[in-house]
């Protein structure tokens, strides 16, 4: 079983920084591909980038590439979105996720474990 705390969200103006931490519980953290995805009200839980379970390979949505990267420390159970040059339609609650897929997948269904959510909010 894995728990997963997201931190870090809040509020920023264009163009402005913030990095996102997601805490794990549980013995097998590094077995598992993590990912950030977003969801703003009213629409689909929407893939944002995505990592294996050594580090070594990760994935972006287009939207975010170049401007995003996400990294983990294994040995602290902690993945993390470090997103710059926001924007306001990067206003979403941001959710971390874990699945025992080796390669990280932009289908929210095909992950176990879920936290949360934090709230980011780009003002323009």
């Amino acid at each position: 079983q894995v728990e997963l705390v997201e931190s870090g969200g809040g509020s920023v103006q264009a163009g402005g920084s913030l990095k996102l931490s997601c805490v794990a519980s549980g013995r097998t953290f590094d077995w598992h591909a993590m990912a950030w995805f977003r969801q703003v009200s009213g629409k689909e839980r929407e893939f944002v980038a995505g990592i294996t379970p050594a580090g070594g390979t990760s994935s972006y949505a287009n939207s975010v590439k170049s401007r995003f990267a996400i990294s983990r420390d294994n040995a602290k159970k902690t993945v993390y979105l470090q997103m710059n040059s926001l924007a306001p339609e990067d206003t979403a609650v941001y959710f971390c996720a874990a699945s025992t897929r080796i390669v990280p997948q932009e289908s929210a269904d095909q992950y176990e474990h879920w936290g949360q959510g934090t709230q980011v909010t780009v003002s323009s």
